[in-house]
């Protein structure tokens, strides 16, 4: 073993020592509280069976190139008018996956004099964002807490242009961001708000427009981020907003002129999942009597551990990762299949079991859940 694969292996050992080893797994128990399919379209057959009743011919499996070169197609500029028409967006621009969407929006549009102040925790994607971004004032506020964010806009509303980010719902807590009170600071300071709202697409408002169009905050909102991988049931992601952002980000950001596009089966895919979350006779409905309904059975029964959550994410704070661990052995022993979430990708002591709710799951299997203590 050479010096530097002896040096990689050292800091595996050290995550083995501290039960944080991160593995591949391929088993499934039967039941599903771990995918961010919410509404059932991937692993359920829905999409798949309106790929092909819509386009019996299937789609190209490479693209050729990047958009800038040989990737670009009529299906791409029409899928983008029906993504930005049904968020209420003036335009929409597709890119490979929320993680592209986001490095490649933040590190694009903040520039030397920028100033990026970002929810504590946000995803990964949108910290890279802001590490890759040219900007020096890059600062973090505390988790939701609108009087950090206040004070922190009024210190640096004057050097140059702020721009704030969130998420709709945060993957690992499942809670959501108090929106309409931090639009309205982000309006009285002259900030720029951008909304991850990768967790509510499909799942806020009647057709699954999102946390910012349940609202009604469109106009206060400078873009958005619609990832297709969860409740989309397919892959890829959008950034909506101003016809001058989208060919901001056609000339400057690196994520999505360096990439070879999506393929002509994936904009299908994604056009289909349109359809079905704008069909008149589309509901999320049962996903959220879910969410009700595990809601209630935790404050009746007297259940603790959970973390208060009104999303399809529900968090069952373990305090360790072997204890985290030890409780998804438990669950997983009882046919469900959950995650743990362990440090470092949480901070030490908040080690948990992370549960997606789901439209297909029962009644019955969400008290199977509730039972393992």
């Amino acid at each position: 073993m050479n010096r530097l694969e002896q040096q990689l292996a050292d800091k595996l050992q050290e995550r083995y020592k501290t039960g944080n080893l991160r593995r591949l797994t391929t088993h499934r128990e039967p039941v599903d509280f771990f995918s961010n399919d919410y509404l059932g379209i991937a692993t359920g057959g829905i999409l798949n069976k309106m790929i092909a009743e819509r386009f019996p011919k299937p789609g190209a499996t490479g693209s050729t190139g990047s958009r800038l070169l040989s990737g670009n197609n009529e299906a791409f500029e029409a899928l983008e008018h029906t993504i930005a028409s049904f968020h209420k967006a003036e335009a929409a621009l597709v890119f490979n996956s929320g993680y592209d969407a986001n490095t490649g929006l933040i590190s694009s549009i903040a520039l030397r004099h920028t100033t990026i102040l970002y929810d504590e925790l946000c995803h990964a994607s949108i910290i890279d964002g802001v590490r890759l971004s040219l900007c020096s004032g890059k600062y973090k506020f505390r988790h939701n807490d609108l009087n950090d964010l206040q004070e922190k806009l009024l210190r640096y509303r004057d050097v140059g242009s702020v721009i704030v980010v969130v998420e709709s719902v945060y993957s690992m807590d499942g809670d959501m961001v108090p929106l309409t009170e931090m639009a309205q600071l982000c309006l009285a300071n002259d900030a720029q708000l951008i909304v991850d709202e990768a967790h509510a697409t499909g799942v806020f408002s009647p057709h699954g427009e999102g946390l910012v169009c349940a609202l009604g905050l469109e106009d206060q909102v400078f873009a958005r981020i619609h990832t297709f991988g969860k409740a989309l049931g397919c892959h890829g992601a959008a950034v909506v907003g101003s016809a001058t952002l989208k060919q901001y980000l056609i000339n400057f950001s690196r994520s999505f002129i360096y990439t070879t596009a999506l393929p002509q089966h994936s904009v299908q895919a994604i056009d289909c999942a349109y359809n079905y979350l704008s069909a008149p006779h589309f509901t999320n409905q049962p996903l959220h009597d879910n969410i009700s309904y595990i809601r209630q059975q935790i404050k009746l029964k007297g259940i603790t551990g959970w973390a208060e959550s009104n999303s399809p994410i529900q968090v069952r704070i373990a305090g360790s990762n072997e204890q985290a661990l030890s409780l998804a052995t438990q669950m997983r022993e009882a046919g469900l299949q959950v995650k743990a979430i362990l440090s470092p990708t949480v901070p030490s002591g908040s080690e948990r079991v992370r549960v997606c709710l789901h439209s297909f799951n029962t009644p019955f299997e969400i008290d199977r859940l509730l039972g393992v203590r």
